[in-house]
């Protein structure tokens, strides 16, 4: 048998299924997702006056003590960057995540516990979402930093604490973003 008679059909087939699975395939996936969801197929991005400020989707660090913190991040070299997603991959008894975990547990003063996610980095690096005890336990700091009572703050966070997904799947949580965008809208001045 010639094996130029091997060849030709390969060709075929390589470009065959790249065609099919390189163009074909994604462009109808991108289609349908514009049709049925087109927020997040665009990326689900938040806007302020026209401009982009961020995603629903993907978590950005807050320092400063008039905003809430997010959860830790592991992805890239400063944390939140997409394009290095991933956990630290640290395990329990690594020494590294125990130094990280005392280093942002100071930074939550006062009584009783820390909760776990203000600790600790989601497999991501990029949980855009905190815990609502989270957030509630930072309510004195932005309280104090922004002007507000506590009870102001609080109302905040329930208003914007989502429940689980179907009524049963995950963990209420308070999308970061959606929170500090609220918190600057009832502290700015009237427009």
């Amino acid at each position: 048998m010639n094996p130029v008679e091997h060849i030709r059909p390969a060709i075929v087939m390589i470009v065959l299924f790249t065609i099919l699975t390189g163009l074909i395939y994604p462009l109808a996936m991108t289609g349908i997702a514009q049709v049925i969801a087109p927020d997040s197929a665009n990326g689900s991005i938040v806007t302020v006056d026209g401009k982009a400020v961020g995603s629903q989707l993907i978590g950005q660090l807050f320092t400063k003590d008039n905003y809430f913190w997010p959860r830790p991040s592991a992805a890239g070299d400063k944390g939140y960057d997409a394009a290095s997603s991933s956990g630290s991959n640290f395990g329990p008894t690594s020494a590294k995540l125990m130094a990280r975990i005392k280093s942002e547990a100071a930074r939550y003063p006062g009584d009783g516990p820390v909760p776990g996610d203000a600790v600790t980095a989601s497999g991501s690096g990029l949980d855009p979402h905190i815990s609502p005890e989270n957030a509630h336990r930072q309510a004195a700091r932005v309280a104090k930093a922004r002007g507000m009572t506590v009870d102001q703050v609080n109302a905040l966070i329930d208003a914007r604490t989502e429940g689980r997904v179907l009524g049963f799947v995950g963990e209420p949580r308070v999308n970061v973003l959606a929170l500090n965008i609220a918190l600057d809208a009832a502290t700015s001045p009237a427009k």
